[in-house]
């Protein structure tokens, strides 16, 4: 969907920003009737806060927007739809506020328009003087791709809709794209992928591209594709199935972060895999109890067929390693345990690499993106231990459910790759600020920024 960013009006409104660090020096420089309108309105340039000025002539003059103590794309997020819907164009020409203005402005204008119309345009903005138009396209366009693969129902959005989307991207940029569909899975091994997913309607597959000179340093993308999940034979209650469509979110996030990677051109050779299935129940669908082979050779026990996604992801890592990359990261709507401890913004990081981990965690900081790193604690490993197989995909106690669901996944990447996992909602809750409600990209941009540090440096 557009932006919302243009390269020029004939006319604009004027787009102050005021510190709300200096708010006040600033007022004292103000003639006596605007710090009066400013004082009766209540405006103290607080971080989003805005005041609409008339002009001598009663029109919209020009629109004063708080920032913050650190700039952020949030404090312009909510002013696309918050300001009336016309053209307006920021007064500043520092590199960071320019950035933060039109990536915020970018997100903040975005909605779901697949089903039904907004209820009105968004408000445009003219592209500031320094902003770096190519990384804020980059950014935006990923995060508008993310949420809009989330957002899209699973009668639309199953394995082979996922998959078209990806192969999409792939064209778009000139990758090398393919997939394993169906029994195929099985005869070119991934057994796992094809047990979870052989029950539905719609074939599973394993989605597989490969973008960049083959002999850069090789990063490796797996997301969660699991279209909808039912719960399998362990069937969630209606409450906890209502957004079920969002389980592909990791998928969502690798893809997102592939858009910025080659749109960038990173000096990377990027390869994306992910495992696309509905976990659905029909006659041949898999059981509690069974033993389900996988790629690398061990034998998973199930415990619960409501915990698929790793079990999908075992086999898409397991590819992963075999090529030895420089690093592997996966996204993956894992665990309601993570929510608990972290709430639905907050994504729990997991990372076997200290180097890795630090860039990642540094550039989560630089760029507003949070992630929290939570623990590989290897005691915890007994409670996945199985009694007639190699491991069980389902702890044997009800605590530490992100750090076992992590510690099951690490079995499949193979010594000495660094790996990240990251433990991602890919929901907001609730609209603020350049998020509405409903699929969002958690994590996506600091985890671009980690790669684009470490291979551009």
């Amino acid at each position: 969907m557009p932006l919302s960013l243009i390269d020029a009006a004939e006319a604009s409104v004027p787009l102050l920003p005021i510190r709300t660090t200096g708010f006040e020096n600033w007022l004292d420089g103000q003639p006596a009737g605007l710090r009066t309108w400013l004082s009766e309105t209540g405006f103290t340039a607080k971080d989003g806060q805005t005041a609409l000025l008339s002009g001598e002539d009663g029109k919209l003059a020009k629109v004063l927007v708080g920032v913050g103590a650190e700039i952020s794309p949030w404090s312009f997020g909510a002013l696309p739809f918050e300001l009336p819907a016309r053209a307006y164009r920021l007064e500043s020409d520092d590199a960071a506020l320019c950035d933060a203005t039109a990536l915020g402005w970018a997100l903040g204008a975005y909605r779901f328009t697949r089903y039904r119309k907004p209820e009105r345009d968004a408000a445009v903005l003219v592209w500031p003087a320094t902003a770096n138009r190519r990384l804020v396209t980059a950014q935006a366009e990923a995060t508008h791709l993310a949420r809009d693969l989330i957002n899209t129902p699973a009668d639309h959005m199953g394995p082979p809709e996922l998959a078209a989307a990806a192969e999409a991207l792939a064209a778009r940029f000139g990758a090398s794209f393919r997939t394993v569909v169906g029994d195929s899975l099985l005869s070119e091994n991934f057994p796992a992928i094809h047990a979870v997913g052989r029950a539905a309607a719609k074939a599973p597959c394993l989605i597989d591209f490969t973008w960049g000179k083959a002999d850069a340093p090789k990063v490796t993308l797996v997301g969660k594709g699991v279209c909808f999940d039912t719960g399998g034979l362990n069937i969630k209650t209606g409450n906890y199935m209502n957004l079920m469509k969002k389980d592909m979110g990791g998928s969502a996030h690798v893809l997102a972060i592939a858009s910025m990677i080659m749109a960038m051109d990173l000096p990377v050779r990027l390869r994306v895999l992910i495992p696309a299935v509905e976990n659905n129940i029909s006659g041949n669908s898999y059981r509690p109890g069974d033993i389900v082979a996988t790629r690398k050779g061990l034998a998973i026990e199930v415990g619960n067929t409501d915990a698929e996604g790793r079990v999908v992801l075992a086999d898409a890592l397991a590819l992963a390693s075999e090529e030895k990359p420089a690093m592997i990261v996966d996204f993956a709507t894992l665990t309601g345990a993570a929510r608990v401890a972290l709430g639905t913004d907050l994504p729990a990081f997991f990372c076997n690499d200290e180097t890795m981990s630090a860039e990642v965690l540094a550039a989560a900081q630089r760029t507003g993106d949070p992630l929290w790193r939570m623990p590989l604690w290897q005691p915890y490993r007994k409670l996945i231990d199985s009694k007639i197989g190699d491991i069980n995909n389902s702890a044997s106690a009800p605590y530490g459910g992100a750090i076992t669901a992590a510690l099951f996944l690490e079995s499949f990447v193979a010594e000495g790759i660094a790996w990240g996992h990251i433990d991602v909602m890919a929901w907001n809750t609730a609209t603020r600020p350049g998020r509405p409600e409903g699929g969002e990209a958690m994590g996506a941009r600091a985890i671009f920024d980690a790669i684009s540090e470490r291979f551009t440096r």
